[in-house]
């Protein structure tokens, strides 16, 4: 027996998809609302629907308000290809492009927005209710969300270049639980995700890339998880934001290079940050702010080289590289086993002639380093017209290159009671050892703390001061 709550919007007799379909969709969860009214039949009542989008290109013009829990949404393929290197292609090479937007199940975000650029009116999908319970459950799945234009103010007076357009791809305004986002495309948001309040949400397997910014956990929230996503915002813009969040895991996420973060946790406590790849173009990779505290940074790499694309050549986020690449206001966290790759011009170094930080304890006690190692290599900067074969050639580039001096970990007047450990030589830890406990990783030719060589034949190479 077919079932009545499932629905195809190229089947549905009210509207057109094509034209709108924001219409199409409202006017099918006013059918599930009108059918699914009784709370407790059976011990059930009330089991939402599932929404197909099958490939083609979906415009919106009307605002989806979605205010029923168990509603999925479910397309045929998330449809990303990049936006921005065709907008930064001559218009005369365009004939020869296979492609030119994105495809898959794509719904064309064309909203009339208003002048004060309310984040709710710009939102494709605004998922939305109040009242007990939470709304839960709601998904969306395997389509492509494509905002179209930027329209700021972009370097190079290129409009498409300024990440600014005021259109969201979903937008969850009220206290909801175990929504899902998994498999989807985003490209050409000002905003991709932003989500307030969220208990138990996962962001899974998505690509949102050319976004202002990517993930916005807004308001507060709990055991929530972003994982396995490759994503990366504009300059201006977050790669992955939280605030006021606890139990949050970040985890196997690719972050690209451009977002003037690639994860900003605000107030984040007990959470996890770790087996991520991160690529920045900007000191401020990772910010522990507002007293973040009892996290976990561990098995990361981060990676901090420059812009090699030739229309973005000279932005950056406003931050000088003794910001810190991660930076850390806040107790009690542990940063353990992470590499980082410093690859930049010595001569870009801003302040000119400082020294670049690595690690960066600005205030809190109690934080826990261990194992962290830096490569540091002072480069010659290329640029390419093409932003593909750019970044390529600069990820593979790793010989004829030269040491590049840098403070490895740095510990501000307002951190105390830290604990430091083999994340740095003598000469690239700056901290207060009266204050902070530190062991420094051994130089060529130096003997740990603690620890004596001996010359028999048959004993080990090192024993403690105290071994009989």
């Amino acid at each position: 027996m077919p079932s009545n709550n499932h629905y195809d919007v190229t089947a549905w007799p009210h509207g057109d998809p094509f034209e709108d379909i924001g219409e199409v969709i409202n006017s099918i969860i006013a059918d599930v609302k009108a059918r699914q009214t009784i709370a407790d039949v059976n011990d059930g009542g009330k089991p939402g629907a599932v929404i197909y989008i099958p490939p083609g290109d979906y415009r919106l013009r009307t605002q989806v308000l979605i205010d029923i829990s168990f509603l999925k949404i479910q397309g045929s393929g998330h449809g990303f290809t990049s936006s921005s290197i065709r907008f930064n292609v001559a218009d005369d090479e365009w004939a020869g492009l296979h492609e030119l937007w994105p495809g898959g199940s794509r719904i064309l975000v064309d909203l009339a927005l208003d002048t004060a650029n309310d984040e709710s009116t710009g939102a494709a999908f605004r998922v939305a209710r109040t009242g007990s319970p939470r709304i839960s459950s709601v998904e969306f799945s395997n389509f492509c969300i494509d905002g179209l234009h930027f329209s700021g103010d972009g370097p190079g007076d290129n409009l498409e270049n300024s990440y600014v357009n005021g259109k969201t791809g979903i937008s969850v305004a009220d206290a909801n639980d175990s929504l899902r986002i998994t498999g989807m495309g985003f490209v050409y948001l000002e905003h991709a995700l932003t989500i307030y309040n969220a208990d138990a949400l996962s962001i899974h397997d998505n690509f949102i890339a050319e976004c202002g910014n990517c993930i916005e956990l807004r308001g507060w929230g709990q055991a929530s998880k972003i994982t396995d996503n490759l994503l990366g915002a504009g300059f201006r813009g977050h790669s992955i934001y939280a605030e006021n969040h606890g139990g949050l895991l970040i985890t196997a996420n690719n972050i690209f290079p451009r977002g003037a973060s690639s994860v900003h946790l605000d107030g984040v406590t007990r959470s996890s940050v770790t087996n991520n790849r991160l690529h920045s173009f900007y000191p401020g990779m990772v910010i522990l702010a507002a007293n973040s505290a009892e996290n976990l940074v561990a098995s990361n790499h981060f990676l901090h080289d420059h812009e090699p694309w030739t229309p973005f050549l000279g932005v950056d986020n406003g931050r000088d590289d003794l910001f810190g690449l991660l930076r850390i206001n806040g107790s009690n966290n542990s940063v353990i086993g992470n590499h980082f790759s410093e690859v930049i011009d010595s001569l870009s170094v801003r302040p000119a002639g400082a020294t670049p930080v690595i690690i960066r304890l600005i205030t809190g006690t109690g934080n826990y380093l261990s194992s962290n190692h830096v490569v540091a290599m002072d480069v010659d900067v290329k640029s390419n017209d093409s932003a593909f074969e750019g970044q390529v050639d600069a990820l593979l580039t790793t010989e004829e290159s030269e040491g590049l001096v840098v403070t490895t970990v740095m510990v501000d007047a307002a951190a105390t009671r830290n604990t430091i450990l083999d994340s740095g030589r003598e000469d690239q830890v700056i901290a207060d050892e009266s204050l902070n406990a530190i062991r420094h990783t051994p130089s060529m030719g130096t003997m740990p703390s603690g620890l004596r060589r001996v010359t028999r034949k048959d004993a080990p190479a090192m024993v403690r001061r105290d071994h009989p």
